[in-house]
């Protein structure tokens, strides 16, 4: 153990006597160690801020939308076939699922489902008032579509079952909407009729309740917040009655806490597949939100992994930097390696001697590289608007990677070092 701690103090010895050559050596590991600290922790910050935005909207919920199915292949009497393939159909609104369907669905699963969340687009509009205006996006919604996405009330209340199923018009609006155009008082905006135009329509609402706004974290946004176009919901009822449609292209289940939701999801693609069977066009598919989270996150980290693994080539470069220096070393050293093997230092005492030295100079790169890695790493993620998490896998890996290094290419140089002939080795000028 003490000649352990001897070579450690000699290799310390040997950068501090050679500071801006050591230095230059370390500097390929320096910036392979930082590159790939870097940039597993950028990768990380985002994989968990998408992870965060989509569990937001519901882990257990599930996603029921329309697929199509491959067309088949027809054969002719003279033996040719045509079709097959994947060519584009759109769906119709026979191929929608309908009112009927989702509450026989809701009726059957009573105990696993709370809700259903569908939304129906109207378009953009401008709300206007004497000089006054704000961008709102016109949607329908139903009732569980507040559930599905966790709404919260800045004033006022969401819409009643009665105003839902007369589909009455009464709307939601944002709090940016408020600011706009009440001058932020919520009170004042409750109760109040605003106009919208809609395919060269104009339709009034009265305003029941004010939302918080939040941006998406998934989202950017490069317009002031007075021009953010915000969402100005209505009942989904009143959205079908003026867009004259009746059915649904896809919907969101919200299912109860501790269900399955992949087995759901299953058991809800299978209770809609009659209505399908003899749609020549589209099947069900439903999905849930936990294995998209699930998908996007190894998505994100295999991308990360492979470009990290890009920047660890210059490690590679860092290591033949200390290979050749350790050579260099050696052969300033040749004398005072023959008077220690003159001395009776066995062939194993030199061959560990600059190992060590060789694992400290990528030890010492390696921590300085960690230590800016780190720092780069938290600066580009809070520059994305990601929650900036250094990876602690990444940082251990990387140091052991370097002492790897330092092993693998400190060996050939201690090794030559040892098999010198002191005799030689003492002649040498």
């Amino acid at each position: 153990m003490m000649m352990f701690y001897e070579n450690v103090r000699l290799a310390l010895f040997s950068l501090k006597a050679n500071k801006m050559r050591a230095l230059l050596t370390m500097l390929g590991i320096i910036i392979g160690i930082s590159s790939v600290i870097a940039i597993m922790t950028v990768g990380q910050s985002l994989t968990y801020t998408m992870t965060e935005s989509m569990s937001a909207l519901g882990v257990n919920n599930i996603t029921v939308i329309l697929q199509q199915k491959p067309q088949e292949e027809e054969t002719t009497e003279e033996g040719m076939s045509f079709g097959g393939g994947m060519g584009r159909v759109m769906a119709e609104e026979k191929d929608y699922y309908t009112r009927e369907m989702l509450e026989n669905y809701c009726e059957t699963y009573a105990d696993s489902v709370l809700g259903i969340s569908v939304t129906e687009g109207l378009g953009q509009s401008k709300l206007q008032d004497k000089g006054l205006y704000a961008n709102v996006s016109v949607t329908g919604t139903s009732l569980g579509y507040f559930l599905a996405n966790d709404m919260k009330l800045q004033a006022g209340r969401y819409f009643s079952g009665t105003e839902m199923d007369e589909g009455r018009k009464v709307a939601m609006v944002s709090g940016i909407v408020v600011n706009n155009m009440f001058g932020g008082d919520a009170d004042r905006a409750l109760g109040s009729v605003l106009q919208v135009n809609l395919g060269d329509k104009y339709f009034d609402f009265v305003v029941v309740g004010v939302y918080e706004y939040e941006q998406s974290a998934m989202g950017m946004s490069f317009v002031s917040e007075k021009d953010t176009q915000t969402d100005f919901y209505i009942p989904l009822k009143t959205a079908q009655e003026i867009s004259h449609s009746q059915g649904f292209s896809q919907f969101t289940v919200i299912t109860a806490d501790g269900l399955d939701s992949d087995a759901f999801a299953d058991t809800t693609a299978n209770f809609f597949s009659p209505y399908y069977r003899n749609n020549r066009d589209f099947q069900p598919m439903a999905f849930s939100m936990a294995s998209m989270v699930e998908i996007m996150s190894d998505m994100m980290s295999t991308i990360t992994t492979a470009i990290a693994v890009i920047a660890g080539i210059a490690l590679l470069v860092g290591g033949i930097g200390v290979m050749n220096i350790m050579l260099v070393s050696i052969t300033e050293r040749t004398r005072e390696i023959g008077t220690r093997k003159a001395l009776g230092a066995p062939n194993s005492a030199i061959r560990m001697q600059f190992i060590i030295e060789s694992i400290v100079i990528c030890l010492v790169g390696g921590l300085i590289g960690i230590v800016l890695g780190v720092i780069l790493g938290m600066s580009a993620a809070n520059l994305l608007g990601a929650s900036a998490t250094p990876s602690v896998g990444s940082i251990l890996l990387s140091l052991g990677f370097s002492m790897a290094i330092g092993v693998f290419f400190g060996y050939y140089p201690a090794n030559k070092a040892a098999k010198m002939d002191p005799i030689e080795a003492l002649r040498y000028e």
